[in-house]
């Protein structure tokens, strides 16, 4: 059931590098941006209207689409003074205006809709703070909901069933929505290996009238406690503090957290020497979120940049991790797969435990049973060269690199 990554073509591989590297540059120069820049904003905007143009009449839609983004950059640039991201975004834009020939004059895309805010009315203290009952009253059906899980390596499977096996050492964002925010912080699993494992989780629910209070849970390696920060177990005294508690499992290894107020659980757990993350939550809740927030790992994925094979290139390893994991993953999915490429990459079988821990969520927390098992063929994606604009902007993230260690 996995999705094919492999169909785009040359030119949406070569704009999918142009964004890399922009993203890339954001993240480096933008550690200490004021909020009321809105660059990320005109960045995610140009992403959703440029990704899927085919045929003929792409090149007319692509200037439309940079001369707005062209227009999003003006429009803040104000606030976004001296932001080096916001400047390298403008000569970015100018470059790509000249390579595909597009006139600064005519026509722009509507604005992006944002998405729907969820209904506050669902949330009233006279239930308790009950997600799901309020809305099977109000919309005579059961809410959907959603599963996000980061485990091992990290491997990713994102609300949407994409799976991902990520190099994404230090602090990234799981979620950050109206309601959650979760931060998983990652280090190299062995030195001098590409493969990083999740060593710190933070989770934030944060404060709802009448049900919680903002509460902090933090878990690290060989320490996952059954209490929130301030050592409470639920959301405080609230009339419906009750609908968020947390219980241990496992001592020290797994605890759950219910949310029912937002229609959530949540798993964390430690198999080996790495911490795992698991959710379920109501659709609604995992759509709530403004354009500022689009880098979310449970949404999205890790950045193309970020991804990595699969592939183990000890043919003895392999076979040894194959075996170890065979025993408790029969099914050779993508849990089973990455089982074998934490194995064999870490050297230690109990990395067994992490893959089949997150296998169990997901049997608990998908509501489609047919949705637990993700299968992929292929692991890689031909790239097209970089052009001169990508080449640029690399140029751009490696001085501005240089420059924040001076």
């Amino acid at each position: 059931m996995g999705k094919a990554s492999c169909s785009k073509s040359p030119a949406q591989l070569e704009h999918g590098l142009f964004l890399q590297a922009l993203l890339l540059l954001l993240l480096l120069c933008c550690r200490h941006v004021s909020s009321q820049c809105k660059i990320l904003r005109c960045n995610s905007d140009f992403v959703a209207a440029t990704l899927n143009l085919r045929g003929a009449a792409r090149a007319s839609a692509y200037c439309t689409a940079l001369r707005s983004y062209s227009h999003c950059t003006r429009r803040t640039a104000r606030t976004c003074r001296g932001d080096l991201a916001f400047h390298s975004a403008v000569h970015g834009i100018e470059d790509l205006m000249i390579q595909h020939n597009c006139s600064k004059d005519g026509p722009t895309s509507p604005p992006r809709p944002r998405p729907p805010a969820p209904d506050h009315q669902s949330f009233p203290a006279s239930e308790m703070c009950d997600y799901e009952k309020t809305f099977r009253s109000k919309h005579g059906r059961p809410p959907r909901y959603r599963h996000c899980a980061a485990f091992g390596d990290p491997h990713v499977r994102t609300f949407h069933d994409d799976f991902h096996t990520c190099r994404v050492e230090g602090a990234w964002p799981l979620l950050d929505n109206e309601y959650l925010f979760v931060q998983a912080t990652s280090a190299p699993v062995a030195e001098g290996s590409n493969a990083t494992v999740t060593s710190k989780l933070t989770i934030i629910f944060k404060h709802m009238k009448e049900c919680t209070e903002q509460k902090v849970y933090r878990a690290e390696l060989d320490n996952v406690p059954a209490a929130f920060e301030d050592g409470s177990v639920t959301g405080g005294d609230r009339p419906g503090g009750g609908a968020l508690h947390i219980r241990e499992r496992s001592p020290g290894r797994h605890v759950e957290i219910r949310a029912p107020y937002i229609g959530t659980t949540i798993a964390v757990r430690q198999a080996a020497r790495q911490l795992s993350f698991s959710i379920r939550a109501a659709e609604e809740v995992t759509r709530a979120f403004t354009a500022e927030q689009d880098l979310q790992l449970c949404v999205a994925g890790c950045p193309r940049g970020q991804r990595i094979s699969r592939s183990v290139r000890s043919r003895a390893a392999a076979q040894a991790a194959r075996a170890l994991c065979k025993a408790t993953l029969p099914v050779e999915d993508v849990y089973f797969q990455s089982c074998v490429f934490d194995v064999a990459t870490s050297g230690d079988a109990n990395f067994t435990m992490a893959a089949r821990g997150a296998l169990e969520d997901a049997r608990d927390f998908l509501p489609d049973v047919e949705k637990l098992h993700i299968f992929q063929a292929g692991q890689g994606c031909p790239r097209a060269p970089p052009s001169f604009p990508v080449l640029l902007l690399l140029l751009l993230c490696g001085l501005c690199a240089l420059w924040l260690q001076l």
